[in-house]
């Protein structure tokens, strides 16, 4: 199989409860990864772009935190009801959703 074109990173990371810095796993970010694999699955672009579960990418306060390789766009407070439109603007369009970005790449 080719290298896959986009790489979508969701933070999984996972804190005990009452942790200060919070976590991605308790705002959702674990069946938010799931809806994202779904919603590549349905539009057929599991052979072009990946949905992977991340540790920690130390932007707890944003969570859940999504990135996108190789453009390096940040997502944040993403929810599962985002999912679909950032397959569809980000992944099929390469258009970021922009009121979702947290961070870009310079």
């Amino acid at each position: 199989m080719p290298p896959f074109e986009r790489h979508l990173f969701v933070c999984t990371n996972r804190r005990p409860p009452g942790h200060p810095k919070g976590c991605c796993a308790e705002k959702g970010s674990e069946s938010l990864r799931d809806r994202f694999k779904a919603e590549i699955g349905q539009r057929g672009l599991g052979g072009e772009v990946r949905a992977n579960a991340a540790g920690c990418l130390d932007a707890c306060e944003f969570g859940a935190v999504v990135v996108v390789y190789p453009e390096g766009v940040w997502y944040g407070r993403v929810t599962e009801a985002d999912a679909p439109e950032i397959v569809e603007r980000h992944l099929v369009h390469g258009e970021p959703v922009e009121r979702l970005r947290i961070f870009e790449k310079p």
